[in-house]
């Protein structure tokens, strides 16, 4: 039996209690790094007073973690109580632990997955954009072209836009979108759940100014209003007039919109 286990994403109160039954219970845990989830299993025991079986850790991380869907491991997976947690946050969205699931489904291995912490729903329930539907596209490629390529499905998007940033790259993310619109609205969100959290949201090139100024640091979550959004909504006669089209076309469309004759608005327009 493998039990998938989200941990905390910056505040240990967000452990469950599901998750500290599972603890209770285990005696293997597969983990991206040891130290880190040593580190965790102390402080869920000093935070709640209660003490936690002596478990075998095995370090599966995104490195290894195709060699490691061998067949004795395939035995151990069946045979122990087993773990397996990301470092911070939930296993398999940006995180190791998708082939570990196939692998358990391929070959009928009982597995469970707890629900728990996640900065994108987290920063897609703190943005404000009422969008029911998004696409996550995790970090961008560092760069190149594949990392243009992304970002231009990222600004293209009929759907809100979710993003992990590093704070090293931050602003050229930014400075990115920027030149793509200067008017898109973004959310930007980090250190989630800690005490020191912080949020912005607004056009891009007013948080782009003022994070140029701004000292950057912690893990960053970014939501980017969607070209559907932008180009679907309610369409004003003001947003006609703004438009940069000749008169004729112009009138034609404002006649579809106020239902006044398009003669009588091309004259207006050009007078």
């Amino acid at each position: 039996m493998l039990a998938f286990v989200p941990t905390p994403i910056g505040n240990l109160g967000d452990i469950s209690f599901r998750t500290i039954e599972v603890l209770k219970d285990g005696e293997l845990i597969l983990c991206e790094d040891t130290r880190v989830t040593k580190k965790l299993i102390s402080l869920i025991q000093e935070r709640l007073e209660i003490i936690l079986p002596y478990y075998d850790y095995i370090s599966v991380h995104s490195h290894n973690e195709k060699s490691f869907l061998t067949k004795d491991n395939q035995i151990l997976l069946e045979t122990k109580k087993c773990i397996y947690m990301s470092d911070a946050g939930m296993p398999c969205v940006s995180d190791p632990g998708s082939f570990l699931v196939d692998f358990c489904l391929e070959n009928n291995i009982e597995f469970d997955v707890l629900p728990g912490a996640n900065a994108i729903l987290t920063a897609y329930a703190s943005s404000g954009f009422s969008n029911t539907t998004f696409t996550f596209f995790g970090f961008l490629p560092h760069k190149g072209t594949n990392r243009k390529d992304m970002l231009d499905k990222v600004m293209n998007s009929e759907n809100l836009a979710i993003l992990y940033e590093s704070p090293h790259r931050l602003l050229k993310l930014l400075e990115e979108i920027n030149s793509f619109d200067s008017n898109r609205e973004i959310f930007l969100t980090k250190e989630l759940t800690k005490k020191y959290q912080k949020r912005y949201k607004g056009k891009i090139s007013k948080i782009y100014e003022e994070l140029k100024l701004a000292t950057i640091r912690g893990e960053w979550v970014v939501v980017i209003k969607n070209v559907a959004n932008l180009n679907r909504g309610v369409i004003t006669e003001e947003d006609i007039y703004e438009l940069q089209l000749p008169p004729k076309q112009k009138a034609k469309i404002l006649s579809k919109l106020t239902g006044d004759s398009v003669k009588e608005i091309y004259n207006n327009l050009i007078n």
